[in-house]
């Protein structure tokens, strides 16, 4: 089972697969269709882009960490043009952490080592690309190390409940200002719009695990 927005990818992902003696029973442009597909077909694993319609941020992973949610043994590999945390650490930590994967599109370049990972997640195994793990695991160290001390001051008036106005008050300094700094932590924290999530929240609450 193929996701993939791009039709030129997805022709030459699907092409390549049957190559190597795979058979893709669907591929799909968007998350839902992806979703639909998986319960229309059962595959034996699902291959999935990262950023999807209709709003091309993460509903390609998202999808991903519903499937396997419903359906813990369901094999997933994630390929990306770059590392979405969010959810990559909540999709590593699925069902029981076996039969998944997240690679960085320049894998698919190295055919051989694609078609590889692509067996060994099928099987049961974990496959995750080096620059993701790098990555996860600075998070891991401090997701807040990236923020100025400024914006620390900022998120930890937020946590404590003040509006953009009341911060703005708190440190002498314009609302503007304020919702600049806001928007530069919640980049900063890998915290990309999202319709069904609140990210003034999880902005919070990864200063208060932090």
């Amino acid at each position: 089972m193929l996701a993939e927005d791009s039709v030129l990818l997805r022709d030459g992902l699907t092409g390549l697969l049957a190559r190597f003696g795979h058979e893709v029973v669907a591929a799909v442009g968007d998350a839902e269709a992806l979703v639909a597909a998986v319960t229309e077909h059962a595959p034996d694993i699902v291959v999935t882009d990262v950023r999807m319609p209709p709003g091309f941020q993460d509903e390609g992973l998202h999808a991903a960490v519903r499937l396997r949610e419903e359906r813990p043994a369901l094999p997933v590999l994630v390929l990306s043009q770059y590392v979405q945390r969010t959810y990559a650490s909540e999709l590593l930590d699925s069902g029981d952490g076996t039969g998944v994967g997240y690679l960085l599109k320049d894998r698919v370049g190295q055919v051989e080592q694609f078609v590889d990972a692509l067996a060994e997640v099928a099987d049961g195994g974990t496959v995750v690309d080096p620059e993701v793990v790098r990555q996860l695991l600075r998070r891991r160290r401090d997701p807040l190390e990236r923020l100025s001390p400024r914006e620390r001051e900022v998120l930890a008036l937020i946590a404590e409940g003040r509006s953009n106005a009341a911060v703005a008050r708190e440190l002498v300094v314009s609302e503007a200002a304020v919702g600049k700094h806001i928007g530069s932590i919640l980049a900063k924290l890998d915290l990309p719009p999202a319709t069904e999530t609140h990210r003034r929240v999880l902005a919070v609450l990864t200063y208060l695990r932090a």
